[in-house]
């Protein structure tokens, strides 16, 4: 991850992106995920990668990287519209912060405060089995 302490982290990156960690693995049901978060981000390797498969590795893994900021879909020019709906449309999975290594630099964290983070856990970057709500947060019409 780059050292830049004042650049935000988006927490559901893609592993391409070039300063890529794991921030945790997916936990918890098919209609009821949960990301058991890592103690510590681990790097990026082919070798992690693989070991998804034949699932993709954001169906199996969350990752953080810096925002993309204007290169994604979600970003408005100052905000991410992604962590705006979900903290909208999601309930809250969690009754207290979950531990979370990249809160201080999260763009979520940063937008929405605690209301993300309350919401985070159950978010699966790719889900080939989404709720409604995961749908409608993921590909707003």
């Amino acid at each position: 991850m780059k050292d830049n302490t004042n650049h935000p982290l988006c927490p559901s990156a893609v592993p391409a992106q070039e300063d890529s960690v794991i921030i945790g693995v997916v936990s918890g049901t098919v209609q009821e995920p949960r990301i058991a978060y890592l103690v510590e981000p681990q790097p990026v390797t082919e070798e992690v990668l693989a070991l998804a498969a034949p699932a993709a590795p954001t169906e199996i893994l969350r990752f953080a990287a810096s925002c993309a900021e204007d290169a994604c879909k979600h970003f408005d020019g100052s905000n991410c519209r992604l962590a705006r709906r979900v903290v909208r449309v999601l309930p809250t999975v969690v009754d207290r912060l979950p531990a979370c290594h990249i809160r201080s630099r999260c763009r979520w964290w940063r937008q929405e405060g605690k209301a993300a983070c309350m919401r985070c856990p159950q978010i699966v970057t790719d889900s080939r089995t989404n709720s409604p709500e995961l749908s409608q947060v993921a590909f707003p019409e």
